[in-house]
């Protein structure tokens, strides 16, 4: 009997070790599993803060978009306008050195045939 006592203590202690490399892997993975924890909790953090700045910029570059394109038009139709005051500018032009040329020529000197 005492030789299965002994093999009964042996079997015994190789439990003890295997349950206590067990408990000791456990707590290993526990330590890991705090860790990704904690990390994944820092990254949560971190994409509400970005994603609030994102929108923050999304609102701001859509508020610089619409007034670019205020500009745009704007500066369109001031061109648009400006082209048309060149061109009455030119057509006024054209009109008064025509005008001018016919009050020359009936103001001008007389030729001796008027006498």
């Amino acid at each position: 009997m005492t030789q299965q006592g002994a093999a009964l203590q042996t079997y015994n202690n190789e439990l003890v070790k295997c349950i206590e490399e067990l408990c000791s892997k456990r707590e290993e993975l526990n330590r890991l599993i705090q860790q990704e924890e904690a990390e994944k909790s820092r990254l949560q953090h971190d994409i509400r803060v970005l994603t609030e700045k994102l929108s923050r910029v999304n609102e701001s570059l859509a508020r610089r978009l619409a007034a670019r394109a205020d500009f745009d038009r704007t500066i369109a139709e001031t061109e648009a306008a400006y082209m048309k005051i060149l061109e009455s500018s030119q057509t006024l032009l054209s009109v008064l050195k025509k005008e001018t040329g016919n009050l020359t020529k009936a103001t001008g000197p007389r030729s001796s045939k008027d006498h």
